[in-house]
């Protein structure tokens, strides 16, 4: 009689857990669900930007981690810029009002554009920074997110791409951070 080991290799490991500060945290995607995904959206992007010179532009600070891992993976040269938006919410009588405040150090006409932001939600953010892309002329602009919660979606702005399209709670880990805490994390974990 013959008996199988699996080696480490093949045993499936669980999906780790974590507590920090108090707070319980549940693995969403994987290090290595991420790794593949992104992998996955750069072959995409490869195709679709065939023979072009490809300007990849980061929304700080959501977008560090998943834009690294991105243009690592992308097989082109591509130029690389990052702008920062400021978001705030007030209250303007009973109606709320979002401030974006935003700077683009970048010259972008003519250039192939693409936008990168680590979670695309009410899409009003996004949608103003596109916008204000465009009054510069790009020769196209396109859009990619770590997280597309579309449930959400307050203005209808599609992304061109997308990793995970996921609904309700919030995300911790792979850049995305609450209260300044967890973007180190290499995998995304959904805050309980």
């Amino acid at each position: 009689m013959t008996k199988l080991v699996k080696t480490a290799s093949q045993r499936r490991r669980p999906r780790p857990r974590a507590r920090v500060s108090g707070n319980h945290l549940k693995v969403a995607f994987t290090e290595k669900e991420i790794r593949q995904r992104v992998r996955q959206l750069a072959k995409q992007i490869t195709r679709d930007y065939q023979g072009k010179a490809l300007h990849v532009v980061g929304v700080l600070d959501n977008c560090l981690v998943f834009m690294a891992d991105l243009i690592r993976a992308l097989p082109a040269e591509v130029g690389c810029s990052f702008i920062n938006s400021r978001v705030r919410d007030r209250e303007a009588g009973p109606v709320a009002v979002r401030e974006i405040m935003y700077l683009s150090p970048v010259d972008l006409e003519g250039k192939d554009v693409l936008l990168v932001d680590g979670i695309l939600q009410s899409g009003v953010t996004l949608d103003y920074i596109c916008r204000t892309l465009l009054a510069q002329h790009p020769a196209s602009l396109r859009t990619v997110t770590l997280l597309d919660k579309a449930a959400e979606r307050k203005v209808d702005v599609p992304a061109d791409y997308a990793a995970f399209k996921v609904s309700g709670g919030f995300l911790v880990g792979y850049g995305l951070g609450h209260e300044e805490q967890y973007r180190g994390l290499p995998y995304l974990a959904r805050m309980a």
